[in-house]
């Protein structure tokens, strides 16, 4: 059982005022916003047309052999929670009049669903403008015979214009982080088929996790046998995790919310860790990672954690267990820490770095957004209490620091962020977080959730409802059910 470590901080924390942050807050809303201005400049003049900006050598990226303009798309959403309607409405209209999926390219299914499929459909939700849903439906149309195997696990590429498909071994993630945007195209077309065959590979995942619970990470879609038995919560299992507690919040989908039960329970079994951190010149704190082990027998095999860990928290406070969540959080922030900003991957038992480069990730971010979100509430539920009542099934007092804590710990990253990535021209990913040595390269996510997550952070809650919403993996918000 976890025992909480923050009783003190809490006690101080609680008592503190916002007000005293109000006026820094602000400030950085409007930092945050500005250099999304700057990066999305950049992209105009150098990449406009095309998926991502190089911002080194100020030239143009695209996924494919034709550009199907993920950074717009990406971007729009974002744009309008920033209030940047000018932007907006200009950016709005050359999707709807540029953009084209009639196109003979082979397109990873995972990644084109997350941030087209998803940017299509949140915009359309936040401007009732038609035409980004009929080419939500249009791309819809054209994803599905990825669904064509034996099995109901999608392929990973499927042709735009042929249908055709290929890449008959899958991981959990490409498989199982389909269905808040399938399901969301099946509410608006009233297509009950986007649904079910999203919904059927979420399931088929589940169906294949080992007696002790636990999946691993790549299957074959025709067989539906494990070609690597290794299970964690890193790339290529996280936002499978992530989809079936959001799936059962988006839809009331009960099927999803008890799938998340018996996976969290496995999870915390098997693959948490909790040692003692022992920092020179500071007390012991407990801390909470979370391992690599054999699906079959729960042996561990790595411990490692990373940038794409990072996204954990948020799904741990989603799912009211704010114990594990707010601990984790400490790791993560720590390992954020080491260099002045994250590595994609540490060793967390010896502290050293397994790969270096940082290429703009948004899960910490994200992370630090939600629990500021549930310290925020939890402080207005129980001002006037000595102490708040243990909520949930988490053990422990089940509470968080208070919300300064994480606008704080956001500022800190935001600071390291701008000072180790901004260039003339937008922002660069980094080949070494040791070095700071940059690459050339910007991602749309930097956009969709990089930027979207810092802003909301420190944004007057009233700028999105977030207990309205949910955030796909690409931080595209989908209005509840």
């Amino acid at each position: 059982m976890i025992r909480s470590t923050v009783l003190l901080a809490l006690a101080v924390t609680w008592a503190q005022s916002s007000v005293a942050l109000a006026q820094p807050r602000a400030e950085l809303q409007h930092e945050v916003r500005t250099e999304f201005l700057h990066a999305w400049n950049g992209y105009k003049q150098y990449a406009w047309g095309h998926d991502d900006l190089k911002p080194l050598t100020k030239s143009y990226h695209d996924w494919y052999a034709e550009p199907l303009l993920m950074t717009p798309v990406d971007a729009l959403d974002t744009m309008i929670l920033m209030g940047l309607n000018g932007e907006a409405k200009s950016t709005r209209e050359y999707i709807a009049t540029h953009l084209s999926f009639n196109k003979d390219i082979d397109v990873q299914n995972f990644e084109i669903t997350i941030r087209l499929l998803g940017g299509l459909l949140s915009s359309y939700e936040m401007t009732g403008d038609r035409r980004l849903l009929n080419l939500a439906e249009d791309l819809g149309n054209r994803l599905l015979p990825v669904f064509n195997s034996p099995t109901g696990l999608p392929y990973r590429y499927v042709n735009l214009k042929s249908g055709a498909v290929r890449g008959n071994v899958t991981n959990p993630a490409e498989a199982g982080t389909l269905l808040i945007e399938f399901g969301t195209l099946a509410r608006l077309t009233h297509r009950q088929i986007f649904y079910d065959k999203a919904k059927r590979a979420l399931v088929e995942i589940y169906n294949r996790r080992s007696p002790i619970g636990l999946v691993g990470t790549w299957i074959n879609v025709e067989s539906g046998q494990w070609t690597d038995t290794d299970s964690h919560i890193s790339g290529a299992i996280d936002s499978y995790y992530e989809y079936l507690l959001k799936c059962a919040i988006l839809f009331n989908d009960q099927d999803c919310r008890r799938m998340w039960e018996a996976s969290i329970s496995a999870i915390n079994k098997y693959l948490s860790v909790t040692r003692i951190g022992e920092d020179e010149g500071t007390p012991a704190k407990h801390e909470l990672w979370y391992a690599h082990a054999d699906m079959n027998n729960g042996k561990w095999t790595a411990m490692t954690y990373g940038a794409l860990d990072a996204f954990f928290p948020a799904v741990l406070s989603l799912s009211g267990d704010f114990d594990r969540a707010s601990l984790l959080q400490e790791s993560s922030f720590s390992m954020w820490m080491k260099e002045g900003i994250e590595p994609e991957e540490i060793d967390y038992e010896t502290m050293k770095i397994k790969s270096p480069g940082y290429p703009l990730r948004p899960e910490i971010v994200e992370s630090t957004y939600y629990l500021y979100h549930y310290a925020t509430a939890q402080r207005q539920s129980f001002r006037g209490e000595r102490r708040p009542p243990s909520r949930g099934n988490a053990p422990g007092l089940n509470t968080l620091y208070g919300s300064d804590h994480y606008q704080q710990m956001g500022e800190t990253m935001w600071r390291d962020f701008v000072k180790y990535c901004r260039t003339d021209a937008g922002y660069a990913a980094l080949k070494s977080v040791v070095t700071k040595e940059k690459n050339d390269s910007m991602q749309s996510f930097l956009f969709a959730e990089t930027f979207k997550y810092f802003y909301l952070l420190f944004a007057p809650p009233r700028t999105l409802n977030f207990d309205r919403v949910v955030f796909n993996t690409e931080a595209h918000p989908m209005r509840k059910k």
